[in-house]
């Protein structure tokens, strides 16, 4: 049993912020109910190719991007445009520990399904709305994005190489990174109103934004700004605080080096064959190395140049000196450290065959997490969870199917 295995979470978000946080939610034992719409479900269902199966088998495509962050989740196909699908929404989140949503501000007031409705007859229901300014503020109306928010947050202005190198111009990170990090967040939040309720029986309203986390996720970078009123530059691969902390071309690649300390320099600089820089006043400190930036990493790109990118690994590994390669996701997913913690894990399901999805990092040691079941087809649990939390009979459903209110997993 996982450790959150006595929850029930009602998922009305969509796209990756929130059904990131109910994915963990769901890998740590919670029973998630994803209520999806008839006919359409997650927008993420069509955000491919790749596909997981194929539809010339006959099977719904169920694209790459939505099986990243729905596992362990039953699928609910109900349409909240209907006074029936409202009746039913509010039904189960009557029996719901946790409602996670993401529509726009004051969305869900129309179907009664927002935060002061459903506290009138349920005051213990943990709410969790996630949005892209927040619940106030002057920003409050406006959609918001991963791409818009990392800009709008000064992630990209601390991202991608400095002004006058080639390729230089801010960059968004690789993965939608701040609806990651909204996610977890979010998760985090609600773990600590289920205990606040623990405590007291109340529930609460938890208005998670994305761009008050990505502002929080600056972490060093933006203190780094209030403490001096400057600026942080755009240094590429470089590390605004410590020096060499960053990648080196080698004679047939990058090797990244990552020198957190002055005794590691100095082990740095033997194995690079230059050991009076560990002497020298001007790199002897990671203060001083940081105001001689310039004039350091040029000789040691000149000596890393001279060997391929396994001969510094093995080089820099014997002398404890922290590296490693860059890695193509090919690499990632066939490394030994990766497949050993698990990271690359085979999901059965009857309809789709054995799809492979990514791990869940966590590792506890008495709860430990749970690959129940594959993403789920749009709507494959409609009825049984209509059935045996609400106890609608074969009539009632059958109605609900005709008018529309429902629909039923293919």
């Amino acid at each position: 049993m996982g450790a959150l295995s006595h929850l029930r979470v009602l998922d009305l978000s969509r796209v990756l912020a929130g059904p990131w946080a109910s994915q963990l939610l769901a890998d740590l034992g919670a029973e998630v109910i994803k209520v999806e719409r008839p006919g359409l479900g997650d927008d993420t269902r069509g955000w491919g190719p790749p596909w997981i199966s194929d539809p010339q088998w006959g099977e719904v495509a169920q694209s790459a991007y939505f099986a990243g962050a729905n596992r362990n989740k039953k699928s609910v196909a109900v349409d909240i445009a209907t006074q029936e699908g409202q009746r039913l929404v509010t039904a189960l989140a009557a029996q719901c520990d946790v409602l996670i949503e993401n529509f726009k501000v004051g969305g869900l007031q129309a179907y009664g399904l927002d935060y002061a409705t459903l506290k009138r007859s349920h005051p213990g229901l943990v709410y969790c709305s996630i949005t892209g300014f927040g619940q106030d503020g002057p920003y409050a109306g406006r959609p918001g994005y991963d791409f818009l928010v990392q800009g709008m947050g000064g992630l990209m202005s601390i991202t991608g190489r400095g002004d006058g190198e080639p390729g230089a111009g801010p960059l968004k990170v690789g993965v939608a990174l701040t609806d990651i990090l909204t996610g977890l967040y979010a998760t985090a939040g609600i773990q600590a109103a289920l205990a606040h309720r623990d405590r007291t029986g109340e529930g609460q309203h938890i208005d998670v934004a994305l761009l008050d986390v990505q502002v929080a996720a600056l972490a060093n970078q933006a203190m780094n700004f209030l403490a001096s009123g400057h600026e942080p530059a755009r240094l590429g691969n470089a590390h605004p605080n410590i020096v060499p902390y960053q990648d080196f071309a080698t004679l047939d690649g990058h090797v990244i080096v990552t020198v957190g300390n002055d005794a590691q320099f100095r082990r740095f600089c033997d194995a690079i064959g230059l050991p009076g820089l560990a002497d020298d006043a001007r790199y002897a400190t990671n203060t001083a190395r940081l105001a001689s930036r310039a004039s350091l990493i040029p000789q040691i790109q000149s000596q890393m140049t001279q060997h391929s990118s396994a001969h510094w690994l093995r080089t820099l590994e014997a002398l404890a000196v922290p590296c490693g390669p860059i890695n193509g996701l090919g690499d990632v997913f066939a490394d030994p450290q990766v497949l050993h913690r698990g990271m690359r894990v085979p999901m059965p399901d009857a309809r789709t065959g054995c799809a492979e999805l990514v791990g869940n990092p966590l590792h506890l040691s008495a709860t430990p997490v749970e690959y129940r079941n594959a993403p789920p087809v749009l709507g494959a649990h409609t009825e049984p969870v209509l059935r045996d939390m609400l106890g609608l009979t074969p009539q009632a459903l059958a109605e609900l199917r005709r008018s529309g209110a429902i629909a039923v997993g293919a």
